[in-house]
């Protein structure tokens, strides 16, 4: 114990840094732990929509969406979201919500904001659209 303190004299830099990444990494996981918003993988989101008819909410732009997407994806942008524009997926409130991104990456903040508006069972896709052609699972240009 007395060479970390030693350390941690000598390098104090050091030391505020890994404190601050060890500090996030406990936020991260506590956050994720707690969240109402669940983290999914491919195959349970495939799961989710044969099974339990989940229906998934694409929040990419409307270009990108036009290059592939998962059928029978809606296409509400991240932009309409955060301006609270839920008019296409409002009767999805009681229903699993598959949110897909291009990276995994923005599905989190908007699961938060679906979420807090009441809807009850979301989830995000982890990986995204990236993901999900990786794993050369089906992908769709047709509306």
């Amino acid at each position: 114990m007395q060479e970390y303190l030693d350390f941690a004299g000598r390098h104090p830099l050091l030391s505020m840094v890994w404190l601050g990444l060890a500090m996030a990494v406990i936020y991260t996981f506590i956050i994720a732990r707690f969240s109402k918003v669940k983290v999914i993988p491919a195959q349970e989101a495939v799961m989710l929509i044969n099974k339990q008819n989940a229906a998934v909410v694409d929040i990419r732009t409307a270009e990108e969406f036009r290059k592939g997407h998962i059928a029978g994806a809606i296409n509400v942008p991240n932009s309409q979201l955060k301006a609270n524009n839920l008019n296409l997926i409002e009767k999805y409130k009681d229903k699993p919500l598959v949110l897909v991104c291009e990276s995994g990456m923005t599905t989190s903040g908007a699961g938060r904001l679906l979420s807090k508006a009441g809807f009850s069972q979301v989830h995000t896709l982890r990986g995204g659209m990236t993901d999900w052609r990786t794993q050369n699972l089906p992908v769709t240009t047709k509306r």
